[in-house]
């Protein structure tokens, strides 16, 4: 039986990937910062809930406490994101960037990640066939943003996809450091989420597709990529 923490999965892409993976045989550990709302979720999907805040040291450690005694883990699923708007919805461009922006959300997408890789790698490097799927962003592209005429080019923002390249760049070095791992990153596509104020224009059970392949990714698969539902992304 393989086991699974998704982090930030009370809704949305988490959500829909701990259903698809359920359904798929896993056993799921739904992670949420709210453990009323991550109760409930799990509840309906037939999921196991774990309160796991990404910017908590504490909450990291005891949410790896509590599935190691319950017997260890096998796939990790780096869901949990923000993308900071203005309180008018709107995107926060280069013009009005600050440095506490740049630091929430990087706190949440960079160093959240880190932070609950490092406490899981343990539980991780027992199975006998461990994986992790970084939740990225075609945004994280360089090539797409600085490349006139793509979807990414108009995108205004910094604090976003500068976070999301520095998972591509620790998706890599992960890679590199455990080879026995399959460790990837992933554009799940323009989905509509509470992430973008449900502006996307696609739906979670779209997004989740490449989400759910990596997750059940075979030992011998890839490692140390970039990949969207098409195929592989440009760095």
């Amino acid at each position: 039986m393989t086991t699974t923490l998704i982090t930030g999965a009370n809704k949305g892409l988490g959500y829909e990937t701990a259903r698809r993976l359920l359904a798929a045989g896993h056993t799921v550990y739904l992670g949420s910062r709210d453990a009323g709302r991550g109760r409930a979720a799990a509840e309906r999907l037939g999921a196991r809930p774990v309160v796991i805040d990404v910017t908590d040291e504490a909450s990291v450690q005891a949410a790896a406490k509590a599935i190691e005694a319950d017997g260890g883990l096998d796939v990790l699923v780096n869901n949990a994101g923000i993308e900071s708007r203005t309180a008018g919805n709107g995107i926060v461009g280069a013009a009005d960037l600050t440095a506490e922006h740049m630091r929430e959300t990087f706190e949440t997408n960079v160093f959240g990640l880190v932070r609950v890789t490092h406490a899981f790698l343990p539980l991780l490097r027992r199975s006998a066939a461990p994986v992790v799927v970084n939740l990225s962003s075609g945004l994280a592209s360089l090539t797409g943003l600085s490349t006139p005429g793509t979807p990414a080019y108009a995108y205004p923002g910094v604090a976003y996809p500068a976070s999301k390249t520095a998972v591509n760049m620790i998706t890599v070095q992960y890679a590199k450091a455990f080879p026995e791992m399959r460790i990837n990153a992933v554009e799940p596509g323009f989905t509509k989420t509470d992430l973008n104020g449900n502006t996307g224009v696609q739906t979670v059970e779209q997004g989740a597709e490449i989400i759910v392949r990596m997750a059940q990714v075979a030992p011998d698969g890839p490692t140390g990529g970039y990949f969207t539902a098409e195929g592989t992304l440009p760095w």
